[in-house]
């Protein structure tokens, strides 16, 4: 007894693009399994009708609505029209070889030489619109595969669309090398680009079959090795490589020796901030010495100063202590005076008196000398050698500029421009500056510090 529905699924292999069910004019209520990655269309008569996505389907009235009149009108189950169920592999055929039929002709942008090259590779094929597909390459057969594979197929895709993709990679495989500037010699690094110029070319010829290109891939270009030409454009490019290579070396001689260069520059501008750093540093230093000895000068001219009026104060000290140990020492002899006389009382008193008296003015005279000698009002005065002020003698700094006074003799001066001794005469003969100028009222001779002119009197500077 024959089952009232049949089951209608793919029993093909994965390299198969499009596969018939070998079941034909089947029953009404025919179950159709549909695999993920699958598509199945419905024929009848000849025509694509309804088109089935991955599920169980009831092939009846209700869900292929385009033949419901038909099976209407059906009589015994049996449908009195022709059907058929084509399979379609929606997934991505992998690593499908092509090939160039014959050689391209390519005329060498670099040297105008012609040569003949040849190509072939692999792509990716995947269904895009599997009506479309059935309808220009099914017709009758029961199926296509990319390949040949036996009587079961009386079509392969391989043979369909042999004669397209080596028209297309002919016609633009010279172009798009040119338009890339690709180096002949350098094909086998550039052929990424070259593949995916190729890709765009080809797709749309693909596209008007349902068909689309995922990946498209240009594994080898032949090359004439034998040429003549090619071998003569082969032996310029090593010439022509040699020599980059050459300027290449050059270049990064000259590189490193500029970077040579600038770190020496650096090295030299480092040191030179060095020492930049270290002359501030000693100037800083000049400069805290300056003022340091600037402090000590004026530490000692006050000092001179306090010495001065230290030594006048000790000079009226000494006098005022000398006679009143001249009083002590007069009244002790006044009391301890023995004189034998025979008459004594009142005469031998006087005459001890007046001896007392005698040797008081006498002591008198010469405390008065050595107090003379000791009061610094009586002090003999003297001129500083550096700026002319008066002065003591026994002062040892001046009181006016602070410098030291240093004894020099009486044929000798302070030059004021060096501030060493020197011989008198008109100049210096430590610096050669001149030690006189003359008077600008009567022209007479006068020392360069001089406040007067010794002639006329006149102030210098009026």
């Amino acid at each position: 007894m024959a089952p009232i529905a049949d089951i209608i699924k793919y029993e093909g292999d994965n390299s198969t693009f499009i596969w018939k069910h070998p079941k034909e004019d089947f029953n009404s209520l025919t179950q159709l399994i549909v695999h993920e990655s699958q598509e199945a269309i419905f024929f009848m008569n000849g025509q694509a009708l309804d088109l089935f996505g991955p599920g169980r389907h009831t092939l009846e009235t209700q869900n292929i609505p385009k033949i419901g009149r038909f099976l209407n009108q059906t009589t015994g189950g049996e449908s009195p029209f022709h059907c058929e169920v084509y399979f379609i592999n929606k997934t991505v055929q992998m690593a499908v070889k092509w090939g160039t039929d014959s050689k391209v002709r390519f005329i060498d942008p670099n040297y105008g030489v012609p040569l003949e090259i040849g190509a072939s590779g692999e792509m990716n094929l995947l269904v895009s619109d599997s009506r479309k597909l059935l309808v220009k390459l099914v017709g009758t057969m029961k199926g296509i595969a990319w390949e040949e594979q036996g009587s079961e197929f009386t079509k392969s895709l391989s043979s369909s669309f042999k004669p397209l993709i080596s028209t297309v990679v002919k016609a633009n495989l010279s172009n798009c090398i040119k338009s890339e500037k690709i180096n002949i010699l350098e094909i086998d690094e550039n052929l990424e680009r070259l593949s995916e110029s190729i890709k765009k070319k080809l797709q749309s010829g693909f596209e008007e079959y349902g068909l689309t290109i995922p990946e498209f891939y240009i594994t080898t270009v032949v090359l004439p090795e034998n040429d003549p030409n090619f071998k003569r454009i082969r032996e310029l490019y090593t010439v022509s490589l040699q020599k980059r290579m050459v300027e290449a070396d050059t270049a990064i001689k000259m590189a490193m020796a500029e970077s040579a260069a600038k770190i020496t520059v650096a090295e030299r501008q480092g040191i030179l901030e060095k020492e930049a750093t270290e002359t501030e540093k000693a100037r800083k230093e000049a400069e805290r010495e300056l003022l340091r000895v600037q402090a000590e000068t004026q530490a000692m001219k006050m000092s001179g100063f306090a010495e001065a009026e230290i030594m006048h104060a000790k000079g009226i000290t000494q006098k005022d202590i000398l006679q009143a140990e001249v009083q002590k020492a007069y009244a002790e002899g006044i009391g301890n005076m023995n004189i034998s006389s025979s008459g004594g009382g009142v005469a031998s008193e006087m005459i001890g008196l007046g001896v007392g008296l005698n040797v008081a003015n006498v002591m008198s005279g010469q405390m008065k000398e050595m107090v003379s000698g000791l009061n610094p009002l009586k002090e003999e005065k003297t001129f500083c050698p550096h700026c002319q002020s008066e002065i003591s003698t026994s002062s040892k700094f001046c009181p006016e500029c602070g410098k030291k006074i240093e004894i020099i003799a009486e044929d000798e001066v302070i030059c004021p421009s060096c501030g060493k001794k020197t011989k008198k005469g008109k100049f210096c003969i430590e610096c050669g500056s001149p030690l006189i100028m003359r008077c600008s009222k009567c022209g007479a001779e006068m020392a360069l510090n001089a406040k007067f002119c010794p002639e006329c009197g006149m102030k210098r500077g009026e």
